[in-house]
């Protein structure tokens, strides 16, 4: 019984895709590696765009997420493509709060995501840094009010917990607009058919009509 329960569980296992957008030595990997194997590698400078696949629960159903870990083309101020950016079921979008050009940067691509239905969350790494703070808390709440979504301040070097916890809110925000749209596709077909059905009713009660 249980193995019929693991099957009808890995049937139904929702697929999120997570791409993971900022600036060069933001500590996107560092996030991504945290919350995938709980451990901390460091600065890690690559030079071209990774994936990771990894199951998890949440709200104790399994999903799979494919974490796509970005990086800039050819310079720092590389935009994210429009390829990546359709790609994604969610973006989490990074900046450190050591490096203001970091936060400049995101907030470009916060133009971008605007403009888009792709539900976002703005995470400040290396708040274990204070010392080197260039970007206030305040500021990072105000960016990701205008984006309409969440907002955390983290360190990747010391914190496991609240690394986790960003990608299961961008999972869950994925998750509600997939419902919130599957919703809208059902009133939506459902409103057709009611009004489909009042015209053939109505046609057929003109059809009873006594004729001269």
């Amino acid at each position: 019984m249980n193995t019929k329960h693991m099957k009808r569980k890995k049937s139904s296992m929702s697929e999120v895709k997570v791409a993971v957008i900022g600036a060069s030595g933001v500590g996107k990997t560092a996030l991504s590696v945290r919350f995938l194997t709980r451990r901390y590698i460091g600065e890690y400078d690559h030079q071209s765009e990774t994936r990771y696949k990894h199951e998890v629960l949440i709200d104790n159903d399994p999903v799979l997420y494919e974490i796509l870990d970005t990086c800039p083309k050819q310079s720092i101020d590389d935009l994210p493509s429009p390829e990546v950016i359709n790609w994604a079921d969610g973006l989490l979008l990074v900046y450190s709060i050591t490096d203001r050009g970091s936060f400049g940067f995101l907030k470009k691509v916060g133009a971008i995501v605007a403009d888009s239905d792709i539900p976002a969350y703005v995470v400040a790494n290396k708040n274990d840094m204070v010392h080197l703070r260039e970007v206030s808390v305040e500021e990072g709440a105000i960016l990701a009010r205008n984006l309409e979504c969440g907002f955390s301040e983290v360190a990747a070097a010391e914190q496991v917990a609240p690394v986790a916890v960003v990608f299961q809110e961008l999972c869950r925000a994925v998750l509600a607009a997939r419902r919130k749209s599957k919703h809208s596709l059902l009133e939506r077909m459902l409103g057709t058919r009611t009004s489909n059905l009042r015209l053939y009713a109505r046609g057929k009660s003109d059809s009873c009509l006594p004729k001269d």
